[in-house]
């Protein structure tokens, strides 16, 4: 990958843009379990990133607020390579062998101080994606979203992206075992401070979350969430970054099952954004 960011002066010096070029081969041998199980798969795009971000501080922000619209796209090789991908009989190498796609994400956070010391502080987010086709018969496996749970499986080996959503285990709000095409999520919090130090911080949270995924741009809707409260602490010191630990209870059901998530404890490490 090779890639190039500039603070802009235009509308103001919070702006930001950067674009990116990238090359990823994914080669597969006898991997069961994922719609390409033999193979080489080729991706390679561009990303733009179009960013805003007014936050007073990074570890317990006041004030301020951040913001990230971007894109990634490859060409759409479908369009003229001369195949029918409508033939069930393709096989997966041929299908898959340049991976096409257009990804779309979103996410926004606010921060505002509700008391006159500045302590406590309300956090506003949402976010949302959806990964697109350019050929019906030519969806891509690869580059998805992971929804529910901490988010931190790390676990992209087919470079999805991987959302948390507390209250539900992690991958729960998939609609199927290939992971989403599209999800939204928001999020309310409100902090306090037990500590605030430059060699220790400690704060704790209470929070309301909603979200969901889906498989289709059919589907999708930013309304038919699942939804959750819970509370948390974060601990941050400058050797190890930041470490915490959230209570939630999911109210619906995840996907593809009738019973409630109920309760769930997850761990966090590093600042997520």
């Amino acid at each position: 990958a090779a890639g190039l960011g500039k603070r802009l002066n235009w509308p103001d010096p919070y702006f930001t843009f950067y674009a990116e070029a990238s090359y990823e081969r994914y080669s597969l041998n006898n991997w069961t379990g994922f719609v390409v199980e033999n193979g080489n798969s080729n991706l390679l795009s561009l990303k733009l990133v179009f960013s805003r971000n007014s936050v007073d501080q990074p570890i317990y922000p006041r004030r301020g607020s951040e913001f990230t619209a971007s894109v990634q796209a490859t060409l759409p090789y479908s369009l003229w390579d001369g195949k029918d991908y409508s033939d069930p009989n393709m096989s997966d190498q041929d299908r898959y062998r340049w991976i096409e796609f257009h990804k779309w994400q979103f996410k926004a956070q606010w921060f505002q101080a509700l008391s006159s010391n500045s302590n406590l502080v309300l956090m506003l987010k949402a976010e949302m994606g959806y990964l697109g086709s350019y050929n019906k018969n030519k969806v891509s496996p690869f580059n998805r979203y992971e929804v529910g749970g901490d988010g931190m499986s790390g676990y992209n080996i087919y470079g999805i992206d991987i959302i948390a959503m507390r209250g539900y285990e992690d991958g729960a709000l998939d609609p199927s075992s290939y992971y989403s095409r599209g999800y939204n999520k928001y999020t309310a919090e409100l902090r306090y401070p037990v500590i605030l130090k430059p060699s220790s911080q400690i704060y704790v949270l209470g929070f309301l979350e909603g979200g969901n995924a889906f498989d289709s741009w059919k589907t999708f809707s930013p309304f038919k969430i699942k939804r959750a409260a819970g509370f948390g602490v974060r601990l941050y010191l400058p050797v190890v970054g930041m470490l915490g630990i959230d209570w939630g209870y999911g109210f619906d059901p995840p996907a593809n099952s009738t019973t409630k998530s109920g309760s769930q404890f997850h761990f966090v490490m590093g600042q997520q954004f």
